[in-house]
């Protein structure tokens, strides 16, 4: 009897046995449909084998084996197997959760040809200098293709809007669409040259001495190695990584590049279409639709797709000539899941590099502690990016500005608002950062102190003045702004501190000419908000700019000169022992935007301790010397990267049931007398969060692979613990506390 081993999309730690039927061939990491209870599932057949541990009886029959789609690769099959290890999280729901939507669905899947367009015989004949000078990209587009036909990626590199401009010139009959078959990029064998015969790369810039070292010492790289490219902001990590890419292109190989924010999934791709017109590049991220998310996802398995980039699922994405992997900004948190299979990105790239015997660079201007330590100890090799890619451009001079000591007015000082005036009148650019929405954190009573805590959360209602509502951030709960205290009838309320609306208002009050742009979550709701907005800093229509941290990661805005950093303080009371560290690389991330051309940046940062080491740091521009004292501090207290963590969490509706689970898995573990330190049990951060009690429990041990081994143990006896009412979860390696 023929035997398939199949993962299924369920929450349990294990394969599921199938019988094959004569004559049907199922092909490991093939797409199969399966009865499952009552209900059929579609799986992905893992193993085969010839015997079971299961009554022949009771063993069903796979259905049908789908053909609509190549089947997953043994290497991205043993990545997912470990990931599922690693994180201890179930091997089915592991491997669904890496495809695409469409291949966890039993719809056939209709294959979409690539198309390519070129001029019709009525476009061929058309004087594009006679065609109308306001469409713009309509006249790209025709002269990009008098030159020869593109396909749609290609066209993008235009304009962002070639989409659909192309639709009109179909309409209109000027340029038609057939489809094309890509050709696929295969290794060079032994001393064959590299035909790059239609490939071009634009606008080679000349390399800083750094900048060709870091670029040098990759391609020479032999196999695996894991470079930390470690450059300040405006360093050119960007063009050390084209000039990378382009080596890897060169050779056939594939590259697979990972950002932290889809907002910066956009420019990016823009930007390395202009510089790789003739290369087929493709996002994979979840600002796409299910179909596109498909396609994109078969052409990078096909091996058509020679650059995919993407936000951190596409470090899944099946890539047979994988020759290089980037991840820049390394040290940001969106790389990590925060539910479900809780994996980091960055990490499991690390691991995909290491299976593959392919090089990686992790960039960032300032490292994760744990990537810096791992270069400092060698077991990566550090690149030093230390000066600004262009001559004339210099790092923003840093200055603290003491609350304490001047006028302020609604959250923003007196120098500041002098500041801004002054490049609003040399029609420079000024971005106020500060990491709270809405108008107000909190909306208190002047009588008797209400506060507008959340009923559902232990946290405030936040204040949003536009549409008079209180919002909760954690749970989306909201209702009406209060006429009166709910609880003593008093109709003064306040608003208590300042979030970005408020910001944005107290500019228009003191400012009324100036044009300001708030750029937040709330304002960019909308799927081409941000772009347009970008688009408008980039033309200098804007003169003000008040933003979250969604403005602080990868713009490079050329007008910018002044950045003000309201109300950094909060993070340094945090019991978050990363609280700092995040600090540290937000702000360094938001200055960085100032002076990045040929004017001089400046920075004010608002703070009622300007003497802390971290302001004294950053105005030195000196990372290194206060990630050496971080480090010198995590390693007294016992804290990553000198140990390794797991933290196992909880939540439930009532307190006693989510305590008892928690002190019973601590028991669980304290009985099983293994080499980990096992600490005890603790509310979170935010203790209830839409109307859930949350609590948590941290082991940690000294070496990697005693907790492994450790969790490998203890898991199962978690499983066997009452939970009915409980929802639990572990996090290897957390970043949240």
């Amino acid at each position: 009897m023929s035997i398939v081993r199949v993962a299924l999309d369920v929450p349990l730690p294990t394969l599921f046995d199938y019988t094959v039927a004569e004559g049907i061939a199922v092909a490991i990491g093939q797409r199969v449909i399966v009865p499952f209870g009552r209900r059929q599932m579609v799986g992905v057949a893992m193993e085969c084998a010839t015997v079971t541990e299961m009554a022949p009886g009771r063993i069903k029959p796979v259905k049908q084996v789908l053909q609509d789609s190549a089947p997953l690769s043994a290497e991205l099959l043993d990545l997912l197997r470990f990931c599922s290890d690693y994180y201890r999280y179930p091997i089915g729901q592991t491997v669904l959760a890496a495809l695409p939507t469409r291949l966890r669905s039993d719809k056939p899947i209709v294959g979409k040809p690539d198309l390519s367009y070129r001029l019709s015989a009525s476009g061929a004949a058309l004087d594009i200098e006679s065609f109308p000078k306001r469409k713009v990209v309509q006249r790209r587009i025709l002269s990009k293709l008098a030159e020869q036909p593109c396909n749609l990626a290609q066209l993008k590199a235009l304009s962002a809007t070639a989409g659909k401009q192309l639709k009109a010139l179909e309409e209109e009959g000027w340029v038609e669409s057939y489809a094309s078959t890509p050709s696929l990029a295969r290794p060079l064998q032994g001393g064959e040259e590299a035909n790059v015969e239609g490939y071009i790369f634009h606008g080679a810039h000349t390399l800083t001495g750094e900048q060709r070292q870091a670029v040098d010492a990759v391609a020479q790289a032999s196999g695996f190695a894991c470079f930390l490219l470690h450059g300040i902001t405006g360093s050119g990590k960007t063009e050390v990584y084209v000039h990378q890419m382009h080596h890897v292109l060169q050779h056939g190989g594939q590259v697979l590049l990972l950002v932290p924010e889809i907002n910066l999934t956009p420019q990016l791709e823009n930007y390395f279409r202009s510089r790789f017109p003739e290369v087929n590049l493709i996002s994979l991220h979840s600002g796409l639709s299910e179909n596109e998310r498909l396609h994109n996802w078969q052409q990078a398995q096909a091996g058509s797709a020679q650059i995919v980039l993407g936000t951190r699922l596409a470090v899944f994405a099946e890539l047979p000539r994988l020759a290089l992997i980037v991840v820049d900004e390394e040290h940001d948190s969106s790389f990590k899941q925060q539910d479900g299979l809780r994996y980091s990105a960055r990490d499991v790239a690390i691991f995909r590099a290491n299976q593959r015997g392919v090089p990686i660079v992790l960039g960032s201007a300032t490292p994760s502690l744990e990537s810096y330590h791992n270069a400092q100890s060698g077991r990566y090799r550090m690149l030093k990016l230390s000066g600004r890619a262009q001559a004339e451009a210099r790092l923003p001079a840093v200055r603290c500005v003491n609350i304490n000591q001047t006028v302020m007015h609604h959250g923003i000082s007196e120098n500041l608002l002098r500041e801004i005036g002054q490049r609003i009148a040399r029609c420079e650019q000024s971005l106020l950062f500060i990491n709270r929405r809405g108008y107000a954190p909190v909306l208190m009573c002047t009588g008797c102190g209400w506060l507008s805590g959340c009923k559902h959360c232990a946290g405030k209602m936040v204040l949003h003045l536009n549409d008079r509502r209180l919002r909760c951030h954690h749970c989306g709960y909201q209702i009406r702004v209060p006429s009166a205290c709910p609880d003593c009838g008093n109709a003064d309320l306040h608003p208590v501190g300042s979030g970005t609306q408020r910001v944005e208002s107290v500019l228009q009050e003191r400012f009324p000419e100036a044009r300001i742009l708030r750029v937040d979550r709330d304002s960019t709701r909308n799927k081409r908000a941000w772009q347009i907005m970008r688009e408008q800093i980039h033309a200098n229509e804007v003169d003000i700019l008040v933003g979250t941290q969604m403005l602080a990661k990868g713009h490079d805005f050329p007008a910018l000169t002044l950045v003000g950093v309201l109300n950094p303080d909060s993070a340094l009371y945090s019991s978050d022992f990363r609280a700092a560290e995040k600090l540290f690389a937000q702000l360094v991330q938001v200055a960085g935007r100032a002076g990045r051309a040929d004017r001089p940046g400046e920075v004010l940062i608002q703070t009622a301790f300007p003497d802390h080491p971290l302001f004294r740091a950053l105005q030195a521009h000196d990372f290194e010397g206060w990630a050496a004292e971080q480090l010198a501090e995590r390693q007294m207290a016992g804290f990553p990267p000198f140990v390794y963590q797991a933290m196992l969490r909880a939540e439930g509706k009532r307190e006693t049931e989510v305590y008892a689970f928690l002190n019973h898995a601590r028991a669980a573990a304290i009985g099983l007398k293994q080499n980990v330190e096992i600490l005890g049990v603790v509310p979170a951060a935010l203790p209830r969060r839409a109307s859930h009690i949350r609590a948590q429990l941290l082991i940690q041990s000294a070496k990697r692979k005693g907790l492994q081994q450790f969790l490998r143990v203890w898991q199962p006896l978690l499983d066997g613990l009452p939970a009915h009412k409980l929802r639990w979860s572990l996090d290897i390696d957390p970043l949240e506390f």
